[in-house]
């Protein structure tokens, strides 16, 4: 048995464990940053954390929780999700994640579907579409974090009642914990699927702990690092990078305000930041779009030129020719350093996850002298099951599997999954689980290539490849990948043309570019609307699209496309609650719109 085996097999059995380890080897370090209400930021050792994660899930055990009941958690990201989660897990709970912007039947149907017999509710928002879409008498209690409402329990109030409980029963916490097994239902996430009501995954305290054990033993992050986290936390992506944190004791600021990343990154400035592709597909447009003309765009154009040089170089560890060297330490001095100083200044590396980066972005940022590593897992692995070394990253893939997790590459292409981190199977739902889990092997959907190396490559989604008329398979993914990659402007693109003839697009555009584009044209004070069928912005996209087709094989590229006069939301069904294309809705919604892409001698 190797010494990594030994490590994984001897892991803390359960999140409460792990916390309780963590805190005994590092007390007094800083575990959390988080901001107040006047934007000044509060810092929590681990120690302290301690205190008010016993408080808060003795409040729990106070108010009647019992072993693996759920406890739903309907908030953005802030301080306090993370506290009650893990206060929930300590106390042998159960966390069902909501997102916030879950909406009607869906967000019934979680609540509803879980069992879940608390709810915490960030604000009054959220208690009122409990009220008006879950029967009153399957919530038991209503926890509310923000503002205050008849037949809630504040925060504050939740801990006065843990105070209690813990001032006549001092083991209460302690004893949740022992009684907590590595195989108790840890949490319970509701993949929001591109079809149908979601269903939900149970997750247990085992997977939690081997994630955070695996990534430390591939010596990515080190305990006196400092993350910028923002992630949903209603996403198993979020819940991973927490477990990974108790296991390696680093800092993290946590703040889920989207709007206040940057400032955020400046008064922080963080060494590490985890992050979905769209993220850093909006700080490249921004930055391209703000450099788009004059002498400003010259050279910004020439230093990602010199960058590109010499990513060959760097990425093997080898030292540039002399002349490049220079060019280089001129680029980065003029507009590199500019970049990074948006990041805070002190960025070792970025981590995207939870959907496919595109290879283009991830070559620009490293041009600019920033790593940004992929990984791929999902829900149902718990997240990370393979991921890149910041030190060594092979652009292209996503990693290596973790430690103690194998990969496997079906007949048919489909990537297969096995070990520690998946999940239990589907809540209520045998017949799916089975469908996914075959003799302990996790069916993904994508398609993937295994290198000689063990490193995996994404290539294509199984169920979302389109045919052209012509007998040619299309991944929807690439060419909606090259879209955003390489059109500034665009914000969300959805290719379509599932039996037609050649392959269209769908766009959105992203509200800053097309303000920053107005600015620049004359036409401020117009409308999103307005702007985004204008002959002059059409003209630009155009320029653009040449660029992002020369990206793609023949068969794959846009020919025609239209510009929607509206992003697409949750609340219209065009995205799930992550974010994530629902692709069928769009074109059925959209139908005449794409029909009228396609004309009938275009179709003969």
């Amino acid at each position: 048995m190797t010494d990594i085996q030994t490590v994984l097999e001897n892991r803390p059995p359960t999140v409460g464990a792990m916390f309780n380890g963590r805190v005994a080897a590092t007390p007094n370090n800083e575990a959390m940053r988080y901001p107040d209400a006047s934007d000044n930021w509060v810092s929590l050792t681990w120690a302290q954390m301690r205190e008010v994660v016993w408080e808060i899930g003795a409040g729990l055990l106070a108010i009647g929780m019992q072993p693996e009941e759920r406890v739903a958690l309907a908030s953005n990201t802030r301080y306090e999700w993370v506290l009650l989660d893990l206060a929930i897990n300590c106390a042998g709970g159960a966390t069902t994640t909501v997102y916030p912007n879950t909406q009607g039947p869906e967000f019934a149907h979680i609540i509803t579907h879980s069992d879940s017999k608390y709810f915490v509710a960030e604000n009054v928002e959220q208690l009122e579409k409990l009220r008006q879409l879950v029967p009153g008498d399957q919530i038991r209690e209503v926890i509310l974090l923000d503002g205050t409402a008849e037949g809630t329990i504040s925060k504050e109030g939740l801990r006065e009642k843990g105070r209690a409980l813990l001032a006549e029963n001092p083991s209460a916490m302690d004893d949740a914990v022992a009684n907590t097994g590595p195989g108790t239902l840890a949490t319970l996430i509701y993949t929001s699927g591109t079809t149908g009501m979601p269903k939900g995954v149970e997750l247990l305290h085992s997977n939690w702990t081997y994630e955070g054990v695996a990534i430390d033993c591939m010596n990515i992050i080190g305990a006196d690092s400092l993350q910028y986290f923002w992630l949903p936390l209603s996403h198993v992506f979020g819940k991973a990078v927490m477990m990974i944190q108790l296991q390696v004791g680093f800092a993290s600021v946590v703040d889920g305000r989207l709007d206040r990343i940057v400032p955020g990154l400046g008064a922080t400035s963080p060494s590490f930041m985890c992050g979905a592709p769209r993220i850093f597909e909006k700080v490249r447009n921004a930055v391209k779009a703000n450099s788009a003309g004059g002498v400003k765009g010259q050279i910004a154009r020439w230093a990602f030129h010199v960058g590109r040089q010499s990513n060959e170089y760097r990425v093997k560890g080898e030292k540039m020719p002399a002349a490049l060297g220079l060019q280089y330490k001129v680029a980065d001095k003029l507009v590199f350093s500019k970049l990074k100083d948006r990041l805070g200044g002190n960025i070792e590396f970025l981590i995207s996850g939870a959907a496919k980066l595109s290879s283009q972005v991830q070559e620009w940022f490293y041009s600019a002298g920033i790593v940004i590593v992929e990984g791929y897992g999902a829900t149902e692995t718990s997240a990370v099951a393979c991921v890149n070394h910041p030190a060594t990253p092979r652009f292209g893939t996503v990693g290596p599997a973790l430690p103690g997790t194998e990969l496997r590459i079906a007949e048919d292409g489909e990537v297969l999954i096995k070990g520690p981190g998946i999940m239990r199977g589907y809540h209520k739902d045998p017949e799916q689980t089975a469908e996914v889990l075959v003799d302990g092997w996790y069916h993904t959907g994508d398609i993937g290539e295994l290198d000689d190396d063990g490193y995996l490559k994404i290539t294509d989604r199984k169920k979302d490849l389109m045919k052209t008329s012509g007998g040619k398979f299309v991944a929807p993914q690439k060419v909606e990948g090259a879209m955003a990659a390489n059109i500034p402007y665009v914000s969300q693109a959805i290719a379509v043309g599932d039996g037609r003839k050649y392959v269209s697009a769908l766009f959105t555009i992203d509200p800053g570019a097309m303000e920053s584009w107005a600015q620049r044209h004359g036409k401020e004070g117009l409308s999103y609307a307005e702007l985004t069928q204008l002959p002059e912005f059409r003209a630009s996209i155009d320029r653009f699209l040449a660029r992002a087709n020369a990206k793609l094989e023949r068969w794959e590229t846009v020919k025609r496309y239209a510009v929607l006069d509206h992003e697409l939301t949750v609340e219209g069904g065009g995205v799930t609650a992550n974010m994530k294309l629902r692709r069928s809705a769009v074109a059925k919604r959209y139908a005449d719109l794409v029909d009228s892409l396609y004309d009938a001698e275009d179709e003969d």
